[in-house]
C-alpha cells in the first residue's frame, strides 16, 4: 500500500514535467509564454511566481474542498487564487521592481490563468492536500522549464547575448556574448525576428513540432515492438500445435503395437 501511494505521488509530480507538460503537451498558458520569453531572466521569474501561485492555491483549495459549497466553487477558487496573486504582486513590486515591470500585466492575469484554475477544478478539489501540493509543484516547475527553454532560445538567437542581473538585481549584471555583442566588433549572427511576437510563435511551433515528432517516433516503435511480440506468440502457438499434431500419430502407432 505504501509503495502504491509513493508510486502514485511520483506520477502526480513527474507527469507534468514532461508527459503532461502544461505548455508543450496540453498547450495551455501560451499567452504569457509568448509575452514574457524575450528574456531568460524574466521567464524564470514568471515561472517561479506561477509556481508559487499554483502550489499554494492548490494547497488551500484542497484543504477547503469539503467546506466550499458546490454552487460557488469557481468564484471561491478565483478569490483564493487572487489572494496569492496579490501577495506575489506586493512582494515582487517591493523587492524585485525590475521583474515586476518586465512582466507587466501578466502577473495580475495569473488570477484567471487556465492552468491555475484548471488544476484547482480538475485536481485540487478532488484530492488530498499532499497530492494537490505535488500536483501544483509539478505543474509549476513543468511550466517554468518550458518557458525557460523558449526564452533561452529567443534571447540567444534574437539578441545574440545572454544577460544576467538586469531583472534579478541582487546578482551582478553580466552579459555573455554568444552570437554577437563581442567587444570591439559589430559582428553578429543574431536574428532580431525571434525577439518579436512572430518569433515567439515560431519558437513555440518548432518546440511543439519536435515534441510531436519524438512522441510519434516512440509510438511507432511501441507499435512495432507489439507487432513483433504478437508475431512471436503466433509462431509459438503454431509450433505447439504442430508438436501436438505430430505427437498424436506416434501415440496411435505405439497403441497399435
Amino acid at each position: 500500500m505504501a509503495k502504491e501511494n509513493t508510486s502514485k505521488r511520483s506520477r502526480i509530480f513527474l507527469d507534468p514535467l514532461l508527459k503532461a507538460n502544461p505548455l508543450f503537451v496540453m498547450v495551455l498558458g501560451t499567452c504569457p509564454a509568448l509575452a514574457v520569453t524575450t528574456s531568460f531572466e524574466s521567464a524564470i521569474g514568471m515561472g517561479l511566481l506561477f509556481t508559487f501561485v499554483v502550489f499554494f492555491s492548490n494547497l488551500l483549495i484542497s484543504a477547503l474542498r469539503k467546506v466550499i459549497p458546490e454552487e460557488v466553487e469557481t468564484p471561491a477558487y478565483i478569490v483564493i487564487i487572487a489572494t496569492f496573486v496579490t501577495i506575489v504582486k506586493i512582494l515582487t513590486s517591493t523587492f524585485l521592481p525590475e521583474l515586476y515591470n518586465s512582466l507587466g500585466v501578466f502577473v495580475s492575469l495569473l488570477v484567471v490563468n487556465c492552468i491555475v484554475l484548471g488544476r484547482a477544478e480538475a485536481f485540487a478539489n478532488k484530492n488530498g492536500v499532499v497530492d494537490s501540493m505535488l500536483d501544483g509543484l509539478g505543474n509549476g516547475l513543468g511550466y517554468t522549464w518550458a518557458i525557460a527553454v523558449i526564452a533561452l532560445f529567443r534571447e540567444v538567437v534574437g539578441a545574440g547575448t545572454l544577460t544576467f542581473g538586469k531583472t534579478f538585481t541582487f546578482i551582478p549584471q553580466i552579459t555573455i556574448p554568444i552570437l554577437g555583442g563581442f567587444k570591439g566588433t559589430n559582428f553578429s549572427l543574431a536574428i532580431p525576428l525571434f525577439k518579436s511576437s512572430a518569433g515567439g510563435f515560431l519558437v513555440l511551433g518548432f518546440a511543439l513540432a519536435i515534441l510531436a515528432a519524438v512522441n510519434n517516433h516512440k509510438k511507432h516503435k511501441a507499435q512495432e515492438a507489439l507487432k513483433a511480440q504478437k508475431a512471436k506468440e503466433a509462431e509459438a502457438r503454431k509450433a505447439a500445435l504442430a508438436a501436438k499434431a505430430s505427437a498424436k500419430p506416434a501415440t496411435a502407432a505405439e497403441g497399435g503395437k
